[in-house]
């Protein structure tokens, strides 16, 4: 998720060929926007081999110097190779993996990227995903932060798939209006949702807005709780979305045993 609040703005990709490249010294070497887009955009296609290029948004500050990006690829054909079987998610929305990046101009802030089903870049500097690596703006910064997103893009379609494997346990776990009460309640006691968070999640849990939502299970409740999650301040939204996730195992797990 992208989140622009603090005088970030929405551009195209070829916006980012006009902004001027500050001068390189002797302990700053910057990266232009496009060349650090068309590099991780080139890395994950070579490497991302059971997914697919879905889309991309860009966005600058308004003098440029700021740069924010999330790069979200399709892994539909990872499900069903993995699963074994193809027909039953056609007509499923897949989860998504996605690449967020940060760059500067102004020596603000280092080269980031986080990776992962979960990825949050904000204008206010904040990354976050399941994995992130840093990058200062020194000499070698493009081959170092080449072997850095190689090796951690590797390390991360592991923990993703494990993310995949869950949701399938999650969509196969039916719930009806208590257990999605019973589990919203939690969420509200352990603060990981907010009274203002609970009446949305409730909205989209009675009447989801998407079709592949419709089914009662724990996919649709979990994905009603990240909508009403966008909300929460940037500094606490990936340890909010990792709670979720577990506490989610956790329900699921019991319901298995009592099964």
């Amino acid at each position: 998720m992208m989140m622009l609040h603090c005088g970030g703005e929405s551009v195209e990709y070829d916006d980012l060929l006009s902004i001027p490249l500050p001068e390189e010294t002797s302990t700053y070497k910057p990266v232009a926007h496009h060349m650090l887009a068309n590099n991780v955009m080139k890395i994950g296609e070579d490497l991302l081999k059971d997914y697919s290029f879905h889309d991309a948004q860009h966005a600058t500050t308004k003098d440029g110097k700021r740069y924010f990006a999330i790069f979200t690829y399709n892994n539909r054909d990872a499900l069903s190779t993995r699963r074994g079987e193809s027909e039953p998610w056609v007509n499923e929305e897949p989860l998504k993996y996605n690449i967020a990046v940060r760059n500067s101009y102004d020596k603000s802030m280092s080269i980031g990227v986080a990776m992962g089903a979960t990825v949050f870049v904000c204008d206010n500097l904040a990354l976050t995903g399941d994995i992130h690596i840093m990058r200062k703006h020194t000499q070698n910064v493009l081959h170092d932060l080449e072997e850095m997103l190689i090796t951690n893009i590797y390390r991360s379609q592991n923990n993703f798939m494990d993310i995949v494997k869950d949701s399938v346990s999650f969509r196969n776990t039916p719930l009806n209006n208590d257990d999605a009460y019973e589990f919203i309640g939690l969420l509200l006691g352990h603060g990981i949702l907010k009274p203002r968070q609970v009446s949305q999640t409730l909205r989209h849990w009675k009447n989801p807005p998407y079709e592949e939502f419709q089914d009662k299970n724990a996919w649709s409740l979990y994905n009603a709780v990240t909508s009403a999650l966008k909300s929460t301040p940037p500094n606490r939204i990936m340890e909010s979305h990792i709670n979720l996730h577990n506490g989610m195992l956790k329900m699921v797990r019991q319901t298995a045993e009592v099964i």
